[in-house]
């Protein structure tokens, strides 16, 4: 009986207790941050496309109470009548409280959708509507813009070209003709003319440096030119080293086809860390997109209320151009680089992140006009809209 009652006074003790503490405090649920993504390409296209949608991923992963919602194959060919804007507010309509446009040639749709939607935050990879000094700077107080500086890759993927050809001659498969274009394939060039020159002592001159558009980012049969026989064309006039400047792989696909039959040449894709492993035993390497670090750091913002619209152009992050927590831009080694080759590589990047800059004079464009003066050096601005190819390479500076 004692031992009953000391068990009841025991229970009215701790019901007085909790009385006083009041109410039991239960843990809500976090709200969950929605962001949209439009992806020029295919998800899965291991093309620039992937590399966007693996970033989306890397936030999901690393940002909690994220998720990424997208829409993929953004471009005429695929949704015929569609517009990117029309594609952002369904997302939208979907809880998304943030819309990344991923492609250049998406920028008047991004800008439409972020002028009529004041209460949505857009960020454009590509573009410079947040770029004060910008040419066409627009000051949305809800756009911003992210971009990375591949030029860097391009040189690194010159480079490698230039170290490996045996005929002096590197064909680029180019998509649209547009700044961004230009300065890439420039880029390149300027990669392949230093390796070239600095550290395998030839002339100039006997490098041979063509590039040929397809005009878009990928093909599209009857509106584009066929990528696979551009690649062919190439090859089949002396060209043993192809870059790539599209989104997908076919320089690598064709090369692969030319040494199984024993030809010897190779090819550098472009976008996607993982593109070599369409021809392993072609390929000289891969300059990639990371995007993850930088997505993170905006959308944490953005999920935090902090975001601000601004201009972003990384550079890679050099003390480990590989590191996918840090670096925007990176190179990967393909198995056809050669020890030789692959060393001086890294001296090649080794220079680059000690400062090394090769838009510097002197330089002239394409029609022998002046681009840089000797002992000048390219400003962003001079970069970003660059106006026409460098003298020296082969191809189409404007759209005819």
């Amino acid at each position: 009986m004692r031992k009953l009652f000391n068990f009841s006074l025991l229970l009215v003790l701790v019901s007085m207790v909790l009385a006083a503490c009041g109410p039991t405090a239960v843990a809500q649920p976090e709200e969950t941050f929605k962001f949209g993504m439009l992806l020029v390409g295919p998800y899965n296209g291991r093309g620039y496309s992937q590399a966007h949608y693996e970033g989306g991923i890397y936030v999901q992963e690393k940002l909690a109470g994220s998720e990424m919602i997208y829409v993929d194959k953004v471009n005429p060919a695929d949704r015929p009548g569609t517009t990117p804007a029309q594609l952002a507010e369904d997302l939208v309509s979907k809880g998304a409280k943030l819309i990344i446009f991923n492609s250049d040639d998406m920028k008047d749709s991004a800008l439409e959708f972020a002028a009529a939607n004041p209460e949505v935050m857009v960020i454009h990879a590509s573009g410079d509507s947040a770029w004060k000094e910008g040419k066409a700077y627009k000051g949305l107080p809800n756009m911003g813009n992210i971009f990375a500086r591949m030029e860097y890759g391009k040189m690194m993927a010159g480079c490698a070209a230039a170290l490996t050809t045996k005929t002096g001659q590197i064909g680029y498969l180019g998509p649209l003709i547009n700044d961004e274009t230009r300065r890439l394939a420039a880029s390149a060039y300027l990669g392949a003319q230093h390796c070239w020159t600095e550290y395998l002592g030839n002339d100039p001159a006997d490098l041979q440096f063509k590039v040929t558009w397809i005009g878009f980012w990928f093909n599209i049969p009857g509106v584009t030119s066929d990528p696979t026989q551009v690649a062919n064309d190439f090859f089949n006039t002396g060209y043993d080293v192809v870059l790539s400047g599209i989104d997908t792989t076919e320089g690598v696909t064709e090369a692969k086809k030319r040494a199984a039959e024993g030809k010897e040449v190779w090819a550098i894709p472009y976008d996607y860390v993982g593109s070599c492993e369409e021809g392993q035993e072609i390929c000289l390497g891969v300059p990639y997109f990371n995007w993850g670090p930088a997505y993170l750091e905006a959308l944490t913002a953005a999920k935090s209320g902090t975001w601000q619209p601004s201009w972003i152009w990384l550079s890679p992050d050099w003390k480990d151009i590989n590191n996918h927590d840090s670096s925007t831009i990176g190179f990967v080694k393909g198995q056809a680089l050669s020890s030789d080759a692959s060393a001086s590589l890294d001296k090649f990047i080794a220079e680059l992140a000690g400062g090394l800059n090769l838009f510097s004079g002197p330089l002239n464009f394409q029609d022998g006009s002046t681009f840089l003066a000797d002992g000048q050096t390219a400003t962003d601005l001079q970069v970003w809209y660059l106006e026409q190819l460098l003298e020296g390479m082969e191809g189409q500076s404007v759209s005819q």
